[in-house]
């Protein structure tokens, strides 16, 4: 099992936003000597939600400071982005990384319209365009003398440059919910991010997810290295006891959920359908002993949280994404890095 640190500061007052990307650049490199195997990525807009907004800045500037880590996108939203000028972006970085790139895609913000509305698209254009979006990304990467007649690009060109490290280019893994797009990855050979779903969901996701990408023709060994590759997105955060570490973040959590719920409601156009964003369990709503079964997240004692990633793991998890949201103070995030890192993740590797 790998372990990934997942940046995702929630800075609401942009007095600190030097700070928070300093901070930033201090968990990069105290995740990679604590053994952490990747760094992810968000990408939110105009908010503080993710206060660093471009990963892709972001990403370079940890290319440099890290040596070992994987630098892994989760999500770059297609929908705001060019896919020529992403082939070139994520060519220079997957060369800056010496081959350490994952991009992982989507078509943007499951909740945040007016993201979509400040890059002058929409969320059902975003959906329409993903595939070519991704299709022209691939072609940019790998093609010479490029002559793309798509229904949203047409562009021609004689290759971009630099070529990607890795080849033929950097895993393209896409955030995932919907059983028809899980199917689909699994018919091009492609991973999965996912967020979501009690333990038994996650089975059956991962179970569709092989079965499919074997009836699609791969083999045994190929579905084990698709599945190498999956990642699941999880909140965490580690402390001495259960109880001080459901006091220390589940409060924070929800209040910085509920803010953002109050800015969607201002500021999400009333004529575009999106999903409605849930308040997350609150502290009242985690027992003794974890439930497998509920939205629970990986928050308590390193006993905890080992027997809850003990649970994914029964379920098919093979790597997971694990959310620091800069809600407390750095001793605090340090504290709990290290007992993932120290007491918890050596369980699993």
């Amino acid at each position: 099992m790998r372990f990934g640190h997942f940046f995702y500061p929630m800075i609401f007052d942009d007095s600190n936003d030097a700070a928070a990307i300093d901070e930033c650049m201090f968990e990069a490199e105290l995740v990679e000597e604590l053994g952490f195997d990747a760094i992810w990525f968000a990408e939110h807009h105009f908010t503080g939600e993710v206060v660093y907004g471009d990963p892709l800045m972001l990403a370079s500037a940890m290319a440099v400071r890290t040596k070992r880590v994987l630098l892994g996108f989760g999500i770059v939203e297609m929908a705001l982005h060019h896919p020529v000028r992403l082939a070139i972006q994520t060519a220079v970085l997957d060369n800056l990384s010496h081959g350490r790139l994952i991009v992982g895609t989507g078509r943007g913000a499951t909740y945040n319209t007016f993201e979509y509305v400040g890059f002058g698209t929409t969320p059902a254009q975003g959906v329409e365009q993903l595939r070519e979006a991704e299709d022209l990304l691939i072609t940019a990467w790998t093609k010479d003398e490029v002559h793309y007649n798509g229904k949203y690009w047409q562009v021609s060109f004689p290759s971009v440059r630099p070529r990607p490290y890795q080849k033929p280019h950097p895993p393209l893994p896409r955030a995932c919910i919907d059983d028809n797009i899980i199917m689909e990855m699994a018919r091009a050979g492609r991973p999965l991010l996912y967020r979501g779903r009690a333990n038994s969901g996650l089975a059956r996701v991962f179970n569709l997810y092989a079965d499919t990408a074997s009836e699609a023709g791969f083999s045994d060994q190929e579905v084990e290295n698709l599945l190498d590759q999956c990642w699941v997105w999880r909140e965490a955060h580690l402390a001495e006891s259960d109880d001080q570490a459901l006091d220390e973040f589940i409060p924070a959590f929800v209040g910085a959920t509920e803010h953002l719920i109050n800015i969607q409601e201002r500021w999400n156009p009333k004529d575009i359908a999106m999903p409605t964003q849930t308040v997350p369990l609150d502290r009242d709503g985690y027992g003794v002993e974890p439930d497998p079964e509920s939205p629970q997240q990986l928050v308590g004692s390193p006993r905890r949280v080992a027997e809850q990633i003990a649970a994914l793991r029964e379920a098919g998890v093979r790597n997971l994404m694990l959310t620091h949201r800069s809600l407390m103070p750095r001793e605090k995030m340090v504290a709990s890095l290290r007992m993932l890192s120290e007491q918890v993740a050596p369980k699993f590797r």
